[in-house]
């Protein structure tokens, strides 16, 4: 099975999937509004798409190896109480929603929940998700990493408050460190730096400062992820953001630029909050126009590219004079990275082609097909896929 990346249609919300050379799936985030159910055909079905590309376990249950909700804001976990089992397996239904996904391992935040929480209401399915994991931490302090199989396993990203993940060492992820196993088979396939969230010590000076500061989507999850390809490793490296904002990039900046910056490093980066243009600056558009300024440091922590780079909006169609996210300032800053062929949009690209965004990794990189609009005639009149060449690593297409 090839490696590749999955980005859906989700309107301003994000849904991503990873499939590794091995067969393992990684989703990162999920937003299945009922319009994107089923109930209607001018919305992608994401919930019948994400389950016909699920392998199925010995009892035709479908399954992701880990699944990271990046923080709690509806439009990143909503539809995982009606399309996720929550709960031990021998709970699963037997013939009633005998298609909901298995959650093999959860990789959750306990702090991005917590500083989310000071500042909204947490919707019910971020709830459910809360309550899931406290079910399989207080599981693991029962049984153990021995006494923990699938459907019961978590992996908690970040150091809590208070001491409150001291007990549980075994299972937590701390900054900077690296996640190299989904569901503990660990093979070498794919490796995830935790970047943020950022623990903030309560005993330093200015801790309640930057605790408001990070709260929130400053608060979310991010990770970079390094995939293998062909028994190539590094093929593929992966920025994932959840709703990050300036201050978190320009802290990420400051924090690596003199001996890290190569951690910030990507061939595919989703960019976070839906191309908001609050991600890339302090200034606000309403009040300045034209006259904002970007943050260099939040620049230079998304810009770390490497040659050919894609860039993926998880956005509602991008225009001028449309509500902030998405921002068509931010999407030209992002055009700037890379180029206007290596931006995607992933609402826009559904309108013309009625499929989500896909990435092939193989050794030589991630491969994007721009001749889609053939591909779709091509399928109209019952003629196979049209094949694409996938690029050399760390080139451009066609050179």
């Amino acid at each position: 099975m090839a490696a590749n990346l999955t980005f859906y249609p989700v309107g301003n919300g994000d849904m991503a999937l990873v499939t590794l050379d091995n067969g393992q799936n990684i989703l990162i985030d999920i937003n299945i509004r009922a319009s994107a159910d089923g109930e209607d055909e001018d919305v992608h079905d994401v919930a019948q798409d994400l389950k016909d590309r699920l392998p199925r376990d010995d009892e035709d249950r479908p399954y992701v190896d880990a699944f990271l909700v990046s923080h709690p804001d509806a439009d990143h976990v909503s539809g995982l109480r009606n399309h996720f089992h929550l709960g031990a397996l021998d709970e699963y239904p037997d013939e009633e929603d005998k298609d909901r996904i298995v959650i093999r391992e959860m990789w959750s935040s306990p702090i991005v929940f917590r500083r989310a929480n000071s500042q909204h209401k947490l919707c019910d399915d971020a709830k459910a998700w809360a309550t899931e994991a406290r079910r399989r931490v207080n599981l693991f302090k029962e049984k153990g990493m021995d006494g923990t199989d699938s459907g019961d396993r978590i992996l908690i990203l970040g150091k809590d408050r208070d001491g409150k993940t001291d007990d549980i060492m075994d299972i937590v992820v701390l900054q900077d460190e690296l996640i190299t196993a989904a569901n503990r088979e660990e093979d070498g396939q794919f490796e995830a730096r935790l970047l943020a969230p950022i623990y903030i010590d309560p005993d330093q000076e200015d801790a309640e400062e930057l605790i408001d500061l990070l709260s929130k989507n400053n608060s979310s999850v991010i990770l970079r992820f390094a995939i293998m390809a062909d028994g190539t490793e590094d093929a593929c490296r992966f920025l994932s953001g959840g709703d990050a904002s300036v201050a978190i990039w320009d802290r990420l900046w400051q924090r690596h630029k003199d001996s890290n910056s190569d951690w910030l490093s990507y061939d595919v980066m989703e960019t976070p909050h839906h191309c908001s243009w609050r991600t890339l600056s302090h200034d606000r558009w309403s009040e300045m126009g034209e006259d904002v300024k970007v943050s260099p440091d939040a620049r230079n922590a998304l810009s770390q590219c490497r040659e050919g780079a894609h860039i993926v909006a998880s956005s509602n169609p991008i225009k001028k004079e449309e509500p902030n996210p998405p921002h068509e300032r931010a999407k030209r800053e992002y055009v700037s990275i890379t180029s206007a062929d290596r931006f995607h949009c992933t609402e826009e690209f559904w309108e013309k082609n009625s499929r989500p965004i896909e990435f092939t990794i193989s050794h030589q990189g991630p491969s994007f097909s721009h001749r889609v609009a053939a591909k779709k005639v091509a399928a109209a009149i019952g003629i196979s896929a049209i094949p694409t060449v996938a690029r050399g690593h760390g080139s451009r297409d066609g050179e």
